[in-house]
């Protein structure tokens, strides 16, 4: 037998930090670590349970008996258990036996820092090492430039298990298999990111991923971690960033996982009220411990600096910001000032964002927020949250109740669609078509379109239009972009065969011009947060159900005029004002053929000195059926 020898990682100044929550970095100190001590290579276990009586390493080399190594619990109160186990090596599963002081309770956890896991359903900690040699060094070198606000930023978002699957082997594809068929599929249709639901191992599939367990572990649904890293680099070297869903927002309670780790509320707050989401059954992290903040902060950090992640766009933060979320009188108890904010999390969360953008240039934080709660997307020395972005929500709403109303309708509603412009630019929003809108009788985003077939097709087309020519970032889940039919469903593939038909080829061409569109035309991003980068032509055509606007860029020759018709009606000769005297010459038209249109279409156009809509300046144009029409005016 291997006895546990005495050996440690921290310095007595690791520990300060700690207890102090401000070590960020906790993933290279806690969890099983390959090392050599004394000439001997084994591995160094370090595991965080302070309310524990004794601490054992169970695992293949010691057939999982209690007993066999125990760790030794350090002087300085820090709760932390460790040791070094000579002639450990890669690949030996392990979890940690802990007998608490509270009645002699023993569970057996998987260790929260580990690296790599066993295929759920069963739940060892794998020991492993993340050595790598990456070669995304031209990515990561421009990142600051290519990641930056003023830049495109159009994400695709994925759920591995179900992007596409093997159907004769009723598999989901593996990280390799996507560095490969997923990186060429993006290259093709032009996203300028993916965004991948969370790939951090969760044990219940139909949780999507939202429910994590190993934090520090890329699933092995797919693959090993270095596998995940290959996927990672290749879409690095495509010119394609990588976002994560991340979560911190809660965790479940299964007897592997982190809750009651060590027979104490650990990870979780104790008190029920702040420490039990009660829509999703499941635990919330005491954002007011230090060592938690420390636990969470250290994960994001690992995500960025392993795997190169890109940004991460934070899970259900509204859920985290108020005390009072989901409850009812009497379930929650006010802050000291006798407000509902949760002052523990604003803190939490502005010194994530702050860690995250002081070490790592070029990546972006983005919250998945839905209230109005101000300056989330401000820095934190202006008094924000410090995030980059934040979902939009309210677009995300009107807009589709808006579309989905029949078009003789929605004359009606023009302030549906016009509204998100009174506040667009009080955060920096991306707009999100997202898993969610997809599912649970929601019907796809197909699915909601009114009218006969051909109507749906140009009422899609029109939304994406309108959508990329909005501003913002932009995010769409997987299958819109081909006009994907049926509700979103994990546990099956897209349905790739809608590809066959034209309808369906015209959306994703149409996706692909779009977002061709977003990229080579300064205007649609270079001020896509900013309110000089919007003017109103007119808002107010409600019978017509017509808007027209400017996008702008830095220089004003790259100025874009767009008008939206959100009717089958043909609009002949309808006029709109402009700033000044020229061409206008068509650059993009959500009616063309090749996108299933009918190919109603306008050659370049002169401008004229007719005063109309407030300017000096007019053109007179047709408007396609259920379009939209995009210009440059030279």
């Amino acid at each position: 037998m291997n006895p546990v020898q005495p050996h440690s990682l921290f310095t007595d100044f690791d520990i300060s930090l700690f207890k102090a929550g401000k070590h960020f970095r906790l993933h290279e100190k806690l969890g099983a670590h390959l090392t050599e001590v004394n000439g001997v290579k084994g591995v160094y276990f370090a595991v965080w349970a302070p309310s524990a009586k004794a601490v054992d390493v169970i695992a293949d080399f010691n057939y999982w008996l209690e007993g066999e190594h125990k760790l030794n619990v350090r002087w300085d109160g820090s709760g932390i258990w460790e040791g070094f186990i000579p002639n450990v090596d890669q690949g030996v599963r392990y979890k940690y036996k802990i007998t608490s002081n509270h009645n002699n309770i023993k569970t057996e956890k998987a260790d929260p820092f580990a690296r790599y896991c066993e295929k759920p359903p069963h739940t060892a900690s794998i020991i492993w090492d993340l050595d790598y040699k990456w070669k995304d060094t031209k990515w990561m070198e421009t990142r600051k430039e290519t990641n930056a606000l003023n830049k495109p930023y159009s994400v695709y978002e994925v759920h591995l298990g179900s992007w596409k699957k093997k159907i004769e082997e009723n598999r989901s594809l593996t990280y390799l298999e996507l560095a490969e068929e997923l990186v060429a599929y993006l290259t093709e249709t032009g996203f300028t990111h993916v965004e991948f639901m969370p790939i951090m191992e969760y044990p219940y599939d139909p949780s999507w991923g939202y429910q994590l367990v190993g934090y520090f572990a890329p699933t092995s649904r797919f693959g090993k971690p270095q596998d995940f890293m290959v996927l990672v680099d290749k879409l690095h070297q495509a010119g394609i960033g990588v976002i994560l869903d991340w979560v911190p927002s809660h965790f479940p309670s299964d007897a592997h996982g982190l809750g009651y780790f060590d027979g104490s509320h650990l990870y979780e707050h104790p008190d029920i009220r702040k420490g039990y989401h009660q829509d999703w059954k499941s635990l919330i992290f005491n954002y007011g411990r230090n060592e938690v903040r420390s636990f969470l902060i250290s994960n994001a950090i690992f995500w960025l600096q392993m795997y190169h992640a890109d940004g991460l766009r934070v899970d259900a933060v509204a859920s985290m910001l108020y005390l009072d979320y989901s409850r009812k009188d009497g379930e929650w108890e006010p802050n000291i000032y006798g407000g509902r904010e949760n002052l523990d999390t604003i803190s939490f969360l502005k010194e994530l964002n702050q860690e995250i953008y002081t070490n790592f240039e070029g990546v972006q934080t983005i919250a998945e927020e839905s209230t109005s709660f101000p300056m989330v997307s401000r820095p934190v020395f202006d008094g924000g949250l410090g995030f980059g972005m934040k979902w939009m929500m309210g677009w995300m709403h009107d807009t589709l109740q808006y579309f989905q109303k029949e078009t003789i309708y929605r004359k009606y509603h023009q302030n549906d669609i016009t509204f998100s412009m009174t506040y667009t630019f009080t955060e920096n929003f991306m707009l999100p078509l997202s898993h969610d809108e997809v599912v649970y009788g929601k019907h796809s985003i197909l699915g909601r379109m009114p009218g006969d077939e051909w109507q749906k097709f140009a009422n899609l087309r029109l939304l994406y239009s309108y959508m990329f020519t909005h501003p913002g970032a932009k995010l769409l889940f997987m299958g819109g972009e081909f006009g994907q039919s049926s509700e979103w469903n994990f546990e099956t593939s897209l349905d790739w065969h809608l590809l066959e038909f034209d309808f369906h080829k015209g959306i994703k061409k149409l996706i692909t011009d779009l977002n061709h569109l977003y990229k080579t035309m300064p205007a649609l991003h270079e001020k896509q947060f900013s309110p000089e980068g919007f003017e109103w032509i007119n808002y107010g055509d409600a019978q017509n159900s017509v808007l027209s606007y400017l996008r702008k860029g830095d220089e004003p020759k790259d100025d874009v005029v767009v008008i939206c018709n959100f009717t089958p009606i043909v609009r002949e000769n309808y006029r709109i004002g402009l700033p000044k005297k020229g061409k206008l010459k068509q650059i993009f038209n959500s009616d063309e053929v090749i996108y299933g249109g009918s190919g109603l279409t306008n050659k370049t156009l002169k401008v004229e000195k007719e005063p109309w809509n407030g300017r000096e300046f007019s053109v007179a144009l047709t408007l396609p059926p259920l379009g939209i029409l995009v210009f440059k005016l030279n």
